[in-house]
């Protein structure tokens, strides 16, 4: 993609649209907030001493950079291409998500406030989000689908020895839609004491292009890395896609390269409503959340019902950067079922002594299949969590296949 600027510099606009996708649709009562928000992170974008404290954290408390592994293992057994990880499992509290609570936490400090409010699905954000506050000196306070508190128990602990009070959404399906609308309403209650630190690439602008800065780190990393392993860029780059803020971070340093990028959705258990998670394969143009995007939409044209077996990727919606690079062609979908995550997930244990979280585990999946099919092509995949959340959920219900099928 070749353009007058970077593209990271010429997209959203100044009122946060891709293209068409994103803006700020809100209201009354949230513009201002919001608009503090967004004139906040336009100043510390440009700061000195705020940029200087994200490398300090990012270096001496998260432990950046994040390595990338080469699968030899994993490649080897599909007899394809070259599968390499983007290590962010190794990130400090176990995902990609603590590269954006930190800095949210900072934003949070610098306006004053004294409580961080979010949602969560798997509980990566949640955990992330409690860990700075911890860190920063504030209350923190965890939206979490009730289904997802049950399936995501390990994650709960977590949060709660970290300090924050988690509030279950008990409504609708329980699960991650249900959790942003229970945040949302707490948020309102309060907007002056507390930040709503938004979880992905989704939201009101400015979050979807300030979460894709902060988590562009991955990005910039895995393209100095991968150049000094191989001596060439990868063929293409993949990572799930929920709301897609691990995808964003590694795809950001790519865009203006000649690489081929896949965003891999939840296919879940079946392509009716209900049964996936797929926005950007199933979904149409609507609002939710406070932005325009893809959404998945029932009969009636609300947001739809959604399944995936990884709990921080069931959302219908998907975040409006994503919306427009697929919009103009750039990215590509990838699709990953319940089942083959699982597959993935025990392969990529059993073979490479990394368990991974069940979303990352989609695009590992997808990479394995793509590398199948492209067996001179070099694969990188952004590892965006580690699977200790998902261990007693997977042991449960998926028995533990015979080493090497």
């Amino acid at each position: 993609m070749k353009k007058d600027q970077p593209y990271l510099e010429s997209v959203p606009n100044e009122q946060g649209f891709f293209g068409r996708f994103g803006g700020a649709f809100l209201p009354p009562q949230l513009e201002e907030p919001f608009a503090e928000i967004r004139q906040a992170y336009d100043k510390l974008s440009k700061s000195f001493e705020f940029l200087h404290e994200l490398k300090k954290i990012r270096k001496h408390y998260q432990g950046r950079p994040t390595p990338i592994s080469y699968c030899k293992n994993l490649s080897d057994l599909v007899g394809g291409g070259q599968i390499y990880l983007k290590r962010e499992d190794l990130n400090h509290t176990g995902a990609h998500k603590l590269n954006h609570c930190m800095a949210e936490a900072l934003l949070a400090k610098y306006l004053g406030k004294t409580k961080l409010i979010a949602e969560t699905g798997a509980g990566q954000h949640g955990v992330a989000l409690a860990t700075a506050a911890a860190y920063f000196g504030l209350e923190c306070e965890i939206h979490m689908g009730e289904v997802d508190i049950k399936k995501e128990h390990p994650n709960v602990v977590r949060m709660k020895i970290l300090g924050a009070k988690v509030v279950p959404a008990t409504h609708g399906l329980k699960t991650l839609k249900e959790a942003v609308d229970s945040a949302f309403d707490a948020y309102l209650k309060d907007t002056k004491n507390q930040l709503f630190a938004i979880g992905s690439v989704v939201g009101p602008h400015p979050f979807p292009k300030m979460v894709r800065d902060f988590q562009s780190v991955v990005g910039l990393e895995a393209k100095e890395q991968f150049m000094e392993m191989t001596g060439k860029l990868p063929d293409m780059v993949t990572a799930c896609v929920g709301g897609g803020s691990n995808a964003m971070g590694i795809f950001s340093a790519f865009i203006d390269e000649p690489v081929k990028l896949y965003s891999v959705e939840p296919a879940g258990r079946g392509d009716k409503i209900g049964e996936h998670s797929a926005s950007l394969t199933y979904g149409s143009e609507g609002i939710m959340h406070g932005f325009n995007s893809i959404m998945l939409k029932d009969e009636e044209g609300n947001p739809a019902p959604v399944h995936s077996i990884g709990s921080g990727i069931d959302y219908p919606s998907v975040g409006p950067e994503h919306a427009y690079l697929h919009s103009i062609g750039r990215t590509n979908i990838g699709l990953c079922s319940d089942d083959e995550a699982v597959d993935a997930f025990y392969k990529l244990s059993q073979h490479e002594g990394i368990i991974p979280a069940l979303e990352s585990a989609h695009a590992v999946a997808f990479a394995m299949k793509y590398a199948a099919e492209h067996p001179k092509e070099a694969i990188l995949v952004n590892l965006s969590g580690r699977g200790d959340k998902d261990i007693d959920f997977v042991v449960e219900h998926y028995p533990v296949p015979i080493k090497g099928r």
